[in-house]
């Protein structure tokens, strides 16, 4: 069975900057990436399992506990 080679919409190519000319497919475990404009050529191997992500303050998967901890202000009066 052939590989079935896919355009990518709006990709631009890093060597010859033509839009909607790379192609990509996948084979025994590696993507490929190719130019028809020009002799751009790319091999990635495709990840297993892929890593986890890194928390950040903006995306926390673990929420921090409110504080019961709670101090009274007092407003003083300038004028005595």
């Amino acid at each position: 069975m052939a590989t079935q080679k896919r355009f990518i919409a709006g990709a631009i190519c890093p060597r010859c900057a033509e839009m909607d000319r790379i192609r990509s497919w996948e084979q025994n475990g590696i993507r490929y990436r190719e130019c028809v404009s020009c002799d751009f050529f790319e091999q990635l191997p495709i990840e297993e399992q892929a890593a986890p992500e890194l928390a950040t303050r903006i995306d926390r998967t673990h929420r921090e506990e409110p504080t019961e901890d709670f101090q009274t202000v007092k407003i003083i009066d300038p004028k005595g």
